[in-house]
């Protein structure tokens, strides 16, 4: 009906408004766990500048996170800290610093080599100003279309992990408990994943949209 346009759950609650409802809490979550992930990831990936053996330490250091299963970290983070908001912060942060650490680290090594920032050091700049003059602001626009691809990664780790129970936990609506509950209901009530469903489609498609056209405005200048 138009009162209920996704119909009603098995208590009666409307499928459209707690879709509303999850997406508020995924935002919340990617807009907390992916800038801090920025940061650190960018820090981590600009060691570099200090010395060779920081840099191959915070390289080493990307590669164990991407060798390590996301929903074995989840699981883990969920057993210490018990499932819920913080645990799934946590676990959505740690996975995405990766991408931008190796953003900002092969963003370092191309801009180290170029003719005007090796005239700078041979004036004797300091290196944190050759950093964050002339290295940071390379590294920042790309850093910008990675932040919105990492969204769309936070939204579909809060999904898989809330889907097996691991993430946010009811009565409190998020996409992946959403989908956990119309699973459950599905032979009875095929209609009650059109709401989580939609939700994420148009969730991913408009971040995906948005970290196109950022690259696309990059590659313009």
């Amino acid at each position: 009906s138009l009162d209920h346009p996704f119909g009603t759950d098995q208590v009666g609650r409307d499928i459209f408004v707690r879709s509303i409802y999850a997406l508020r809490t995924d935002l919340s979550l990617i807009f907390v766990a992916v800038p801090i992930a920025a940061v650190v990831g960018t820090l981590l990936g600009l060691t570099g500048v200090l010395s060779r053996r920081l840099g191959n330490a915070s390289q080493r250091i990307f590669d164990v996170i991407l060798g390590f299963p996301g929903l074995v970290l989840g699981i883990t983070i969920a057993a210490i800290l018990n499932p819920g908001w913080t645990s799934l912060v946590i676990t959505i942060t740690v996975l995405s610093i990766p991408g931008f650490g190796r953003i900002a680290r092969s963003q370092l090594l191309s801009e180290q080599e170029k003719e005007y920032v090796l005239a700078v050091r041979v004036l004797g700049v300091p290196k944190w100003r050759v950093l964050t003059r002339h290295i940071l602001p390379n590294v920042l626009e790309p850093a910008v279309v990675q932040l919105a691809l990492a969204m769309v990664l936070g939204i579909f780790i809060e999904a898989a992990l809330s889907l097996v129970g691991l993430g946010i936990q009811p009565p409190n609506p998020s996409i992946g408990t959403l989908l956990n509950a119309s699973i459950r209901f599905m032979s009875v009530q095929p209609y009650y994943v059109l709401g989580p469903m939609i939700t994420l489609l148009l969730l991913t498609l408009g971040l995906n949209l948005i970290a196109d056209s950022l690259n696309a405005s990059l590659e313009e200048r």
